[in-house]
């Protein structure tokens, strides 16, 4: 699982963004280990209530946000979710046209006939994907886990191969201290942490409906080691890989080349470009499997619970993905920036609600069947099946993150929205819940 969600396209541009911005490739990996320990503590405590619970993240978000309430969070998630998997499938139609037009040139005049603001060729190879990809999630979760058994793995052989490539090419000198641009040593110091929780944010999707995997381990060691295997070592290698590939771009072509697809272009191999193109792809198709279709699936499915199962959660979803026009959602930097960056930006208020409400206010102690109780006697009903208390911290601290994340003002803090949106909420949450954490207001 951890590697589908890392080893793809999105992963290795950040860390050659990281490069580009200015610091050595020394720099750059200490960064992404900051915010790899921050990931792997965050998904051991998001895990553990999956483990006790089996119950997915929609129902848990129940416990403080209320039966009702708890649709809150799941429809925020869904939203950024659904968006991101149309425009990840597109992100990896591009490629399958690409790939088509080298093997044959004749295709280009598919090219130049539009629908709807995409070529012809372009639905071809989007509607392809969409089509494959919804043939392994409408399957199950055991479908998913065995498409993720070799996805994931599969993109290694591309990455490494092309490492030792670009080190032969380079005759062995790969130098880890090299700048693109010489910072400070302040300067230095924060852009390493931004791009630390940067990368904390990348996941805080993950890190909010972790529970929808980890529900199915045997128990919480199964978690922590499945998830240091995951992502201090898995990600650490991958991340030395993808700077050792960028370093060696500069080194090679002159530029630091931060699309691994544009390397493979220039291989003098078609046998090795249609491999290394089609490993890329199966990279891309095994991340929104894992990061944007799980998740709404079981969050629609909460929505109308008697009637939505989850596989009708997922292909409402990906039909939802293929209406809005994801290449236009793409095309719009205010859609993308503002409006899917906001949404991303109340991921950690919802992140340090729940996990206050976990640990501290439950004691990781819950009767599992109360989760699904919605008359006015249950204990999860609160007032009218919504934690009022949770929503009025959540409104404020969800307004204070998104203006940090999107305002000019603040964009030195940016990075930062995040965790001070954890902090806050999580501080606010635990002053306001009452002893007993029923949050009732009568």
């Amino acid at each position: 699982m951890w590697m589908s969600a890392i080893h793809n396209i999105g992963t290795y541009t950040f860390v050659a963004g990281l490069f580009v911005l200015g610091l050595t490739g020394w720099q750059v990996l200490l960064s992404l280990s900051i915010g790899i320990a921050v990931l792997y503590v965050g998904m051991n405590l998001s895990g553990q209530i999956g483990v006790r619970t089996g119950v997915p993240f929609p129902v848990v978000a129940r416990m403080s946000f209320g039966v009702w309430g708890a649709n809150l969070p799941a429809l925020i998630r869904a939203v950024i979710a659904i968006a991101w998997y149309g425009i990840q499938t597109y992100l990896a139609s591009l490629a399958v046209v690409v790939l088509l037009l080298r093997l044959d040139p004749g295709l280009e005049r598919w090219q130049r006939q539009e629908f709807l603001g995409l070529s012809l060729l372009g639905w071809a190879c989007f509607l392809l994907l969409w089509v494959l990809q919804l043939s392994v999630v409408t399957r199950g979760m055991e479908a998913v886990r065995r498409f993720q058994d070799w996805a994931g793995p599969a993109i290694w052989v591309v990455m490494l191969g092309m490492a030792v490539w670009l080190v032969v090419e380079a005759h062995g000198h790969i130098p880890m201290n090299l700048s693109m641009h010489p910072l400070s040593a302040g300067e230095a110091t924060r852009l390493i942490f931004s791009g630390a929780f940067l990368l904390v944010a990348t996941y805080a999707t993950m890190l909010l409906n972790y529970t929808d995997f980890s529900r199915f381990a045997r128990d919480q060691r199964t978690v922590v080691r499945g998830n240091f295997w995951g992502i201090p070592i898995n990600f650490a290698l991958f991340a030395v890989v993808s700077i050792c590939v960028t370093v060696g771009s500069l080194t090679v072509f002159g530029e630091a080349i931060t699309d691994p697809a544009l390397i493979i272009a220039r291989v003098p191999n078609t046998v090795v470009l249609v491999a290394g193109a089609v490993m890329f792809i199966i990279a891309t198709v095994g991340v929104n499997v894992v990061l944007n279709f799980v998740s709404p699936a079981y969050d629609l499915a909460n929505v109308w619970p008697k009637h939505i199962t989850f596989k009708r959660g997922g292909l409402i979803s990906a039909v939802l993905a293929l209406v809005v026009l994801p290449w236009k959602l793409y095309a719009n930097p205010l859609v993308v920036n503002y409006f899917l960056g906001g949404l991303g930006a109340l991921l950690g208020p919802l992140f340090g609600i729940m996990m206050v409400d976990w640990y501290l206010i439950r004691r990781q102690r819950v009767r599992v069947e109360a989760l699904y109780q919605a008359d006015p006697s249950a204990e999860f009903h609160y007032t009218r099946g919504v934690n009022r208390r949770a929503v009025a911290v959540f409104v404020p601290t969800a307004a204070v993150s998104a203006v940090i994340a999107l305002l000019p003002a603040f964009s030195d803090m940016a990075a930062l929205s995040w965790p001070l949106g954890v902090l806050l909420s999580a501080v606010v949450y635990r002053a306001v819940m009452s002893r007993d954490a029923t949050g009732r207001d009568d």
